[in-house]
């Protein structure tokens, strides 16, 4: 069974940085994509950034580029979400997932696995 397991979440300032980390475990695995969204209270969840294994290609939303960098150790199965210059509207619960076709989509049907999500709380 496949486990994604999201940590780095916390309470920072405006101006601030957090790195997010997912850890996939359960399986053998290769040639994947995998991304984070983000759901606030009362808003639908929101593509975040996506990366793919072919290539290391990737994908932002316009409201976190040049803010945020996505990352992936394929050794350790590992994804990481750089985030700088936090904004308060940034406040949501991340999740990461994956998107076992390595397509790096914005859509959130394209993946197939999810975490739990990590809250990320940033103060004015």
């Amino acid at each position: 069974q496949v486990q994604l397991v999201e940590s780095g979440g916390g309470l920072v300032q405006a101006g601030g940085s957090l790195r997010l980390s997912c850890t996939m475990s359960g399986g053998t695995f290769s040639a994947y994509a995998m991304g984070w969204f983000r759901q606030a209270p009362g808003n639908e969840r929101e593509f975040v950034a996506a990366r793919t294994w072919r290539g290391g290609r990737t994908n932002y939303a316009d409201f976190v580029k040049g803010r945020f960098t996505i990352s992936i150790d394929n050794a350790k199965n590992t994804v990481y979400l750089q985030m700088n210059s936090l904004k308060p509207e940034d406040t949501a619960v991340y999740y990461c997932a994956v998107d076992f076709q390595d397509r790096g989509s914005h859509y959130y049907t394209a993946y197939h696995y999810w975490g739990q999500g990590t809250q990320v709380t940033v103060s004015s």
